[in-house]
C-alpha cells in the first residue's frame, strides 16, 4: 500500500463523522432531489460509510428496501446505530465485487466513495449489473480538482507552503478525474448511458477555528493522517498558518463552501 492510499483506510466512524460526515449529510438530500426517483423502490447503496445517504434515502424516498454495503466495519457499526429502520440492511462488501443478485435492484447509488475504489469502472459495472431494466445508476464525488471542498483546499495550500512533499496526499492531485468530463467518460467506460452530470453545492460553516482544526487531528482520512504524521513543532506551524490565513466572519466563524459532482444514468 502506497503512502497516499494508506491514509484512505477509513475505519473510525465517529472521527469520520466529525471530519467529513457532517458535510456529507448536507449533500445527500441535494443528490436525491437530482436523481428524483419515485417511492417504493429497492435500493442498493455502494460505500455507505457512516450512513449519511442511507438515512436520507429512508427519510425522503420511502424505499421498499435498502441494502447498503461498505468494506469498513467501523463505518457499518456507526451506520447501523444511526439508521435503525428495518427496511435498511447494512452489509460488509466490496464495490468491485458486489454479492448482490443481477437485476435485483431498482436503483444503485454511491456517495463520495468512487474515487477511493481501485477499479472504478468495475465498481460502476457492478452497479449496472444489479439494476433492473429501466433502473437508475447514480453517484457523486467531491469536486477535488476544482477546489470545491474549500476547507480541504485551504488546508493543503498552507500545508504545501510549509512542506512541498505534503501535497502528494492532496485529493486534487490524486483524483484529477473528479470533473464533469472525467466522470462522464468513466460512466461511459462502464457501459452506462443517458448520462447527466450536475453540481451540488452546500455551505460549510465552522463556528470558530477550533471547530475547523479539531477534525484534522482525529486521524480519519488523508489530511488528518498527514497531520498525525507531523512532528509536534511542524504541526503547530501548520495550525498557526491556517489560523492566520482562513477567512473570518464578524462573529469569528469560518464560512466556506463545498461542491460535489453528481452523475446519473438510466438503464435501457
Amino acid at each position: 500500500m502506497n503512502e497516499a492510499s494508506r491514509h484512505d483506510a477509513w475505519q473510525a466512524g465517529d472521527s469520520y463523522e466529525i471530519f467529513m460526515g457532517r458535510w456529507s449529510r448536507r449533500i445527500a438530500p441535494l443528490f436525491l432531489d437530482f436523481i428524483a426517483l419515485p417511492a417504493g423502490l429497492d435500493w442498493l447503496e455502494v460505500g455507505c460509510g457512516t450512513g449519511a445517504l442511507s438515512a436520507a434515502i429512508i427519510s425522503r424516498c420511502n424505499p421498499k428496501s435498502l441494502v447498503a454495503v461498505d468494506p469498513s466495519e467501523g463505518f457499518l457499526a456507526r451506520a447501523r446505530t444511526d439508521v435503525t429502520d428495518p427496511r435498511a440492511e447494512f452489509r460488509k462488501g466490496d464495490a468491485q465485487e458486489l454479492a448482490i443478485e443481477t437485476a435485483s435492484r431498482d436503483a444503485a447509488v454511491s456517495a463520495l466513495t468512487l474515487n477511493f475504489v481501485p477499479d472504478r469502472a468495475k465498481a460502476l459495472s457492478e452497479m449496472k449489473r444489479v439494476v433492473r431494466p429501466g433502473g437508475a445508476v447514480a453517484f457523486y464525488v467531491w469536486d477535488y480538482p476544482g477546489g470545491g471542498l474549500e476547507f480541504l483546499r485551504n488546508f493543503w495550500t498552507d500545508a504545501a507552503a510549509l512542506d512541498p512533499k505534503g501535497v502528494e496526499l492532496a485529493e486534487a492531485r490524486r483524483f484529477p478525474f473528479c470533473t464533469p468530463d472525467g466522470l462522464t467518460v468513466l460512466a461511459r467506460e462502464a457501459g452506462l448511458a443517458n448520462i447527466t452530470c450536475e453540481a451540488l453545492d452546500t455551505p460549510t460553516v465552522f463556528s470558530d477555528f477550533d471547530d475547523y482544526w479539531r477534525p484534522f487531528t482525529m486521524g480519519a482520512g488523508p489530511a488528518p493522517g498527514y497531520v498525525a504524521s507531523l512532528a509536534q513543532e511542524a504541526r503547530e506551524r501548520l495550525k498557526d498558518r491556517l489560523e492566520a490565513s482562513l477567512p473570518r466572519e464578524a462573529d469569528g466563524s469560518i464560512a466556506l463552501k463545498a461542491r460535489a459532482w453528481a452523475v446519473k444514468a438510466k438503464e435501457g
